[in-house]
């Protein structure tokens, strides 16, 4: 089974439209780095930090080595925040993954050496193996396409909404 290691921006943007549960219900198995777990999901509260857990979330505890790293690439890329290069660094040492973030900088910044994807191929994946309902995925596009805090192409929503024969 592949490994997708999230970042905090996929997996809020993902929580926000309902799909965080549809991700965990893909054939991958999800992962973060401890972290990011701890200090980065705090607008999840933490009996459904738990819930995700027991739904397959699993939360990685980074070596001394790993956080070296992260903070190595934090420096080599200083629009980065250390949460997301931890998710970078783990990424990295773990043989075939997906880095998967909701973050330009580091999708451009990471993707020449590691395989990297953004929400809008979560959604795909979600449709493609239904683990969500089609008025499911309908509500996240509008309300991905509502919420000022979501950058996500319009082009690229507004195409997913007319395939799914919403509005768009």
């Amino acid at each position: 089974m592949r490994i997708i290691i999230s970042d905090t921006s996929a997996l809020i943007d993902l929580r926000k439209a309902v799909l965080l549960e549809a991700l965990l219900r893909l054939p991958y198995e999800v992962q973060v780095p401890d972290l990011l777990y701890e200090d980065e999901l705090l607008s999840i509260p933490t009996i459904e930090k738990r819930a995700l857990r027991r739904q397959g979330l699993r939360v990685i505890g980074l070596s001394g080595a790993l956080i070296d790293r992260a903070v190595a690439l934090g420096r080599e890329n200083p629009a980065l925040r250390l949460y997301d290069c931890s998710a970078w660094a783990l990424a990295e040492v773990t043989e075939d993954c997906i880095l998967l973030t909701g973050d330009g900088r580091l999708r451009a910044a990471a993707g020449s050496a590691i395989e990297v994807h953004g929400v809008l191929w979560a959604f795909d994946e979600i449709q493609r193996h239904r683990t969500a309902s089609v008025a499911a995925l309908r509500a996240a596009l509008v309300v991905w396409s509502e919420d000022a805090t979501v950058w996500l192409p319009e082009g690229e929503i507004r195409a997913r909404q007319r395939r799914l024969g919403g509005r768009g």
